[in-house]
């Protein structure tokens, strides 16, 4: 889906759960689906040091192994969620992701939040258009955030985006139709002189390797504009937890490795949807 959402801003401290947790979700993005990026820790090949030699009767060491992710598991509490379109918009605020979620070199970008009650459609020309907000949709939000041009190295812009569903199957809906988007459009138009090529989708629900949602969807392609020479990196990540989608896009620019845009884009939709699970799940 392209960056025409309403974007917002997060409030106060970060939501969430620990860093531990963050920070495997975060390895666990970056390793699946679309992402190329690697997580930063320690950490070898596992194999010995070159020259190292065994006798016949050396025995392996013996260590217990580390539990298999078996799915991402949500217990959400019926208490906390939102039902009106008050309830939907404190929560989508307090949950995307601002400038400091993607990066210490980024800053907001004006006007850094869209028009409210404002819904992107794909038509069948593959040109993005805006629309009304549909009536399973209870508030979206998104926020504009870049790293400005400098030193060598040109504009990066990063959109995020939270949207609060009536209900869990609303949001499920929209996962599905923003995977029918990538398959049926390939080639997108987002506004005049901008656009994204070559656009591959893969969908990864929440079982096995899929430890941060209940569903994902990763994109990644090509964008293009005009004011600017030569194809450049263009991702989109995005989740679900019951009700509640969030997703994160990445417009990148001359000079940007794909791998720190890919990193960054994966760091602020695990802050977004630990901030989720802080908001609609049982806290023990």
């Amino acid at each position: 889906m392209a960056d025409g959402h309403v974007y917002g801003t997060t409030y106060g401290k970060p939501y969430g759960k620990s860093y531990g947790r963050a920070g495997r979700a975060c390895c666990a993005l970056l390793a699946g689906g679309l992402f190329l990026a690697g997580c930063s820790g320690g950490g070898g090949d596992g194999g010995k040091p070159g020259g190292a030699k065994t006798t016949s009767d050396a025995k392996p060491p013996t260590s217990a192994a580390p539990p298999t992710p078996t799915g991402f598991a949500f217990t959400p509490d019926p208490a906390k969620a939102p039902e009106t379109r008050a309830d939907a918009k404190r929560l989508a605020l307090a949950v995307v992701a601002g400038p400091d979620s993607w990066g210490p070199d980024y800053v907001k970008r004006e006007p850094y939040l869209s028009v409210e009650d404002s819904w992107p459609v794909l038509p069948a020309d593959c040109r993005w258009e805006s629309t009304d907000l549909p009536p399973t949709v209870l508030y979206t939000v998104t926020s504009h955030s870049e790293i400005p041009a400098a030193g060598g190295k040109g504009l990066a812009r990063v959109t995020a985006t939270v949207t609060v569903h009536r209900s869990a199957d609303d949001a499920d809906w929209e996962m599905s139709e923003t995977l029918e988007e990538a398959l049926r459009c390939p080639d997108q138009t987002l506004r005049q002189g901008e656009r994204i090529s070559g656009l591959l989708s893969l969908g990864n629900p929440g079982i096995g390797s899929n430890i941060t949602a209940q569903d994902s969807i990763n994109e990644l392609g090509k964008y293009i504009n005009d004011s600017v020479k030569g194809e450049h990196y263009y991702g989109w990540s995005q989740s679900r937890i019951g009700q509640v989608t969030v997703a994160a896009s990445v417009k990148g620019g001359p000079g940007h490795t794909d791998k720190a845009l890919n990193t960054s884009m994966a760091q602020a939709l695990v802050a977004m949807l630990n901030r989720v699970l802080a908001e609609l799940e049982v806290q023990s």
